[in-house]
């Protein structure tokens, strides 16, 4: 339980003010409705410091991303906590998409475009490409976990990769950096967790007038972050 709440805390929050700046941009009778990619760029750095800050102030790794687990297992070749992180990550990605549902439950009902109600859980590439999709996402978290591995200053023989409070804020200015510059063809997901949690939870959720989950894209922001996140892994370890 020591290293599965701090994830599951810290990654519930991260999905929280994720999806939460999603609904107030693009649900009906928000505030905050049509203002657009930087609000909700800015709002997911912000989502990625409070999580990593909370999960690393608790003793947690601050990883909050399975590609970011996978890709340290595969590094410092320690695979003993990774299935705990792994889980408390998706568990806590559906505690926050629920509770991010909880706020805005009343501007679901009221929106009826049923493709912006999905969209406020999960991804969907602007332009349907398989490869191209699957690419986009595997650029986007080799420099996402690249990056932290060098903001960390991890060494190639660390057995416990983590960020630590103090390197929350550079991390969600990297992951700004990656919404602003490669987020506009697939949402940049890069994190399977942010992205098939939510989705479970949209398909689970009593939301009025949904669509379907679009199962058929969902393998995309799995599979390509962990292929971007062993990349940047190996990348990393070749040259440390």
């Amino acid at each position: 339980m020591s290293s599965f709440l701090p994830e599951f805390i810290g990654t519930a929050l991260l999905i929280l003010l994720g999806n939460g700046v999603n609904a107030n941009v693009i649900l009906t009778k928000t505030y905050g409705n049509n203002s657009g990619w930087i609000v909700i760029a800015f709002g997911w750095a912000i989502a990625v410091f409070s999580g990593v800050y909370v999960c690393a102030s608790l003793g947690g790794s601050g990883h909050l991303n399975p590609a970011v687990t996978i890709a340290d297992a595969f590094k410092s070749d320690d695979w003993s906590k990774a299935p705990v992180f792994i889980g408390a990550q998706f568990a806590g990605a559906m505690t926050g998409a629920l509770l991010a549902w909880l706020s805005y439950r009343k501007h679901f009902d009221a929106t009826a475009d049923a493709d912006g109600q999905l969209a406020v859980f999960c991804n969907a590439p602007a332009i349907k490409s398989t490869a191209d999709n699957l690419i986009t996402e595997i650029i986007g978290t080799f420099a996402l976990v690249f990056g932290a591995f060098s903001i960390s200053g991890a060494k190639m023989n660390d057995t416990a990769f983590s960020l630590g409070a103090l390197d929350a804020l550079p991390v969600a200015l990297l992951v700004l950096g990656i919404g602003l510059s490669l987020g506009g063809s697939t949402g940049y997901a890069i994190n399977p967790a942010r992205d098939l949690g939510p989705r479970i939870m949209h398909f689970i959720l009593p939301i009025k007038n949904k669509r379907d989950s679009n199962w058929g894209y969902s393998w995309i922001p799995v599979l390509g972050p962990v292929i971007g996140g062993v990349i940047a892994a190996l990348v990393y370890k070749a040259m440390h």
